[in-house]
């Protein structure tokens, strides 16, 4: 600290990465923070007296705002910085800006030297340290290892700064491990914390993540508020990496909808089917949505470009969760004879159970799979496996999803509410054509009733089918047993 009160070049270093950092995460400046700070870094290496760490902290807060803006013209400045850097420990600056930069470069020696600092966290007094290193561990899933020594930044209440990403960390561990009610708590107090604190930028990152938890949960209008949240302050301000994560947890809750044109609308907003671009990685993370609302939509051609790109990406290596992210999308896109082998590999990866719900969502993928194939024995194991991992974990709408492709199946769960009751002879008529795509007026025009007798008898027809959505209608009323012929007078 001595050095950078004395030196000017030191000091000019220090201001612009403190002045950077406040711009960014309390207005959401990305132009500015980045023109002070490259500026900064640029005329670092011909001021020898500038101290390693300061350069350091403006090279992380560099990364962070090329980061958030997630826009070309900021990340490519940062990319020949980076390349003109020497290898860094795993949790420095440089290393961060490369793993966000390309998520396959990461080595397996990188992986290794990132576990051991993981490791060393427990006896780590420093929560700038601390932080930077859940930071890159973030990435590659490696969040539980960082648990402990993230608590302890919150526990010990030292800088307010640190404890917004600490409420950070610990919110995305327990959205990927699903426990998503502590999830939403997380990321409910991060919201509060960075607002009344004025960071803003961090407020966003917590809509986020109780949009993703609203998304998988099927609290559709909860997602929503979050998503309009993050759009409404970070599109003005050119903050493409936010826009993508509200579009991430758009996407995954239309998923659960069951609403793919949606879903996919929200997913190709992220990135383009067959691109994974660089320094966006929630093009990594959203690609099986890319895929399953692809291949649900009939775009098959699409969606085997995604998937071959996930795969030739090169992050399976990275994590278990990855591994099957990558496996799963293959096995959904593979030819009808290489089908159950790839769904069975894809399962039987070692440490997925660590990841419920993206098991979750493999089985549902294989048991539609096999039943669009009318094996609907070998279809309903895996679709009972989907709608127990689904109930288990509270996801609604993903239960009903499979809870309506196991009754198109001819499998039927007795005991729930109304569901199993017979539909009256009009209920029949009005679900039959809401099913294929009229509307309610439409409905009413012809079969002589009024828009809100239709809307009455769809309000009784979704809980005696066990449904929550007009678009599960046209597989529900296939599972129902077939009527028993006219008697002739």
């Amino acid at each position: 600290m001595r050095e950078v009160e004395v030196d000017p070049a030191a000091r000019s270093l220090s201001a612009a990465a403190t002045a950077g950092f406040l711009v960014l995460v309390t207005e959401g400046d990305a132009d500015t923070a980045h023109a002070l700070l490259m500026e900064a870094v640029e005329q670092a290496p011909v001021m020898p007296t500038v101290p390693p760490e300061e350069l350091e902290t403006a090279l992380f807060t560099l990364t962070l705002a090329s980061q958030y803006s997630g826009r070309p013209e900021h990340w490519q400045p940062l990319v020949d910085v980076l390349a003109r850097s020497p290898e860094a420990a795993p949790a420095a600056a440089a290393s961060l800006g490369r793993v966000h930069h390309d998520l396959g470069s990461v080595t397996d020696g990188m992986l290794r030297r990132l576990d051991e600092e993981i490791a060393r966290l427990r006896d780590e007094s420093d929560a700038d340290v601390v932080i930077r290193t859940a930071l890159t561990a973030s990435y590659i899933d490696r969040l539980p290892g960082c648990r402990e020594a993230v608590c302890r930044v919150i526990r010990d209440g030292g800088a307010v700064g640190s404890s917004m990403p600490a409420l950070m960390f610990v919110a995305l561990d327990d959205l990927y491990a699903g426990r998503w009610q502590a999830s939403a708590g997380a990321a409910d107090e991060l919201i509060a914390l960075s607002e009344e604190m004025g960071y803003h930028l961090f407020a966003q990152v917590g809509h986020y993540v109780a949009a993703m938890a609203a998304a998988q949960r099927g609290a559709l209008d909860a997602c929503r508020e979050h998503c309009e949240d993050i759009w409404r302050w970070s599109a003005p301000r050119g903050l493409r990496r936010l826009e993508n994560c509200a579009h991430q947890a758009a996407a995954r809750a239309a998923l659960g909808a069951a609403d793919f044109e949606t879903a996919f609308r929200h997913a190709t907003a992220i990135c383009a089917p067959g691109v994974l671009p660089p320094f966006n990685p929630e093009a990594v993370w959203s690609a099986p949505d890319l895929v399953e609302a692809a291949v649900r939509s009939g775009r098959h051609a699409e969606a085997r470009r995604h998937a071959d790109a996930l795969r030739d990406a090169g992050v399976a290596h990275l994590s278990s969760r990855l591994a099957l992210s990558a496996a799963t999308v293959t096995a959904m896109t593979s030819a009808d004879e290489d089908m159950v082998r790839r769904f069975e590999e894809a399962l039987g990866l070692p440490g997925v159970e660590q990841w419920p719900f993206e098991v979750g969502r493999a089985h549902l993928a294989y048991g539609e799979r096999l039943r669009r194939q009318g094996l609907n024995r070998e279809a309903r194991v895996q679709l009972a496996a989907a709608r127990g991992r689904f109930e288990e974990l509270g996801a609604r709408s993903w239960e009903a999803r499979a809870a309506a492709e196991l009754r198109a199946t001819g499998m039927t769960r007795a005991g729930r509410g109304k569901a199993g009751e017979a539909l009256t002879p009009q209920e029949l008529q009005v679900a039959r054509l809401a099913a294929t795509g009229l509307s309610n007026p439409q409905i009413a025009s012809r079969l002589f009733l009024s828009p809100r007798t239709v809307s009455s008898h769809l309000y009784h027809v979704f809980p005696k089918l066990g449904i929550t959505s007009r678009a599960e209608l046209r597989d529900a009323l296939e599972a129902l047993p077939p009527e028993p012929p006219a008697t002739r007078p």
